[in-house]
């Protein structure tokens, strides 16, 4: 069952901060712990990567050959790899659509300037794999890098009965160069300094547990990172045309990730309501993982009834969620209206878990009312520019005394020099 409220601006609040809170639980034991891990391979290497492996995953680090993927790949249901491969093929394609270039041009003043893009040199990819395996998380953050052009993607995951064939298989599919068999916070060290046979990294991605969360933070800065995650969450704005089987089945799809996980319903039916909750218990009852879903929809869960949809959809951008579903009359007329969310989906046929694993945009999204000014990963976040700037002395010349007064506004008299040295004599 859900809460059926009624907007009164102290509900939808309400909402927001349980939402918010659960992306400000950090634990400070949690912190001191990985401040020492990272500390100590920072000191030691290779050696205290070894010794937290043992101690936490009972094996040491190790790297998984082409002929371990290979294998994997061969022994998976072909089933599977079939849809592997479909959806590597539409997350490439969707990445090559948003590639951009380098460029130059001439500025207004007559000189060139522009930008150089690169891909970063070497990617990081963590895959969880302490409670179960993700494959789709292999491809979701592997082939955009690729398509980047990173020079080398080394994934990470630890040494535990998930190190699954599927995973393995995706590292295949997504062109993955290098896979070593390490996991947890030791492995975000490793990856951040350099320990033995594993490589300092660039940039980080890819979702773990708490301990893994609080070493990517902790270690922004020393190299990037895509983001900290939160727990997952779905909101789903419905009018009275809504199937309500459709949308309690949405709801349930991301309740059942963990007892955090957030699900909302914003209408303007309280019928709909009604028979939304009605179909999340008959839902639930067949359902594997019925005891997760209830604590997230009792703790996480509810639907608002508000006045319009358009009080829908500014609540909505209130709340900034990670997946927002839109199953109205005429879904697209509101998507103008909607500026923060991880990800949109349009209509009755475009559930959220499409998007988990085939469509092709990626499933790595902001969280906790994060998509207010976080991005969804996506080839970009392995992409880098540089700036360029060529001028000649004819084209210098008539803006010198601009940059002259600038330099010495800011008292930069060096600054205003290397301007002035240029025209002496």
């Amino acid at each position: 069952m859900i809460d059926i409220v009624k907007a009164d601006g102290q509900s939808e609040q309400a909402v927001i901060g349980a939402m918010r809170a659960r992306a400000a639980q950090n634990n400070a034991a949690v912190d001191q712990a990985v401040s020492a891990i990272l500390a100590d391979v920072a000191r030691r290497g290779y050696e205290a990567v070894r010794e937290y492996s043992l101690k936490f995953d009972k094996a040491e680090p190790r790297e998984i050959g082409k002929e371990e993927l290979e294998a994997a790949y061969a022994s998976c249901d072909p089933t599977l790899i079939a849809a592997m491969e479909h959806a590597a093929a539409n997350i490439r394609d969707y990445n090559e659509k948003l590639l951009y270039e380098t460029a130059e041009w001439t500025s207004p003043d007559g000189g060139r300037v522009g930008r150089i893009v690169r891909g970063l040199t070497r990617v990081g990819v963590y895959v969880p794999g302490g409670t179960a395996a993700y494959p789709s998380s292999v491809l979701m953050n592997a082939v955009p890098a690729k398509v980047a052009g990173v020079e080398e993607i080394v994934m990470v995951t630890p040494p535990t009965e998930n190190l699954s064939a599927p995973v393995l298989a995706a590292a295949k599919i997504a062109g993955v160069d290098r896979c070593i068999a390490v996991g947890g916070a030791q492995a975000v060290a490793a990856l951040t300094y350099g320990a033995g046979f594993i490589p300092k990294v660039d940039k980080l991605v890819g979702p773990g547990n708490a301990y893994v969360a609080a070493a990517k933070r902790l270690a922004y800065g020393k190299l990037d990172i895509d983001m900290v995650a939160g727990p997952s969450e779905v909101l789903v704005i419905a009018d009275g045309s809504a199937d309500p089987k459709f949308v309690a089945a949405d709801l349930l799809s991301q309740a059942e990730h963990d007892k955090l996980a957030s699900a909302v319903l914003l209408t303007d039916s309280a019928a709909l309501a009604q028979a939304v909750d009605g179909e999340i218990v008959r839902q639930t009852g067949y359902l594997s993982r019925s005891e997760i879903m209830e604590c997230s929809l009792r703790d996480f869960g509810c639907a608002i009834v508000c006045e319009t949809l358009d009080d829908c959809v500014a609540l909505a951008n209130e709340i900034a969620p990670e997946h927002l579903e839109i199953m109205t009359q005429d879904p697209r007329a509101l998507l103008p209206g909607i500026r923060n969310a991880g990800a949109v989906f349009l209509g009755a046929w475009s559930p959220e878990p499409l998007g988990d694993y085939l469509a092709g945009p990626d499933h790595v999204l902001p969280t906790s009312g994060t998509a207010r000014f976080f991005s969804p990963l996506s080839v970009t976040s392995f992409l880098k520019t540089m700036s360029v700037i060529a001028y000649s002395k004819e084209t210098l010349a008539p803006i010198q005394k601009e940059i002259i007064t600038f330099a010495e506004s800011e008292k930069l008299t060096a600054h205003a020099n290397s301007i002035r040295v240029r025209f002496e004599g």
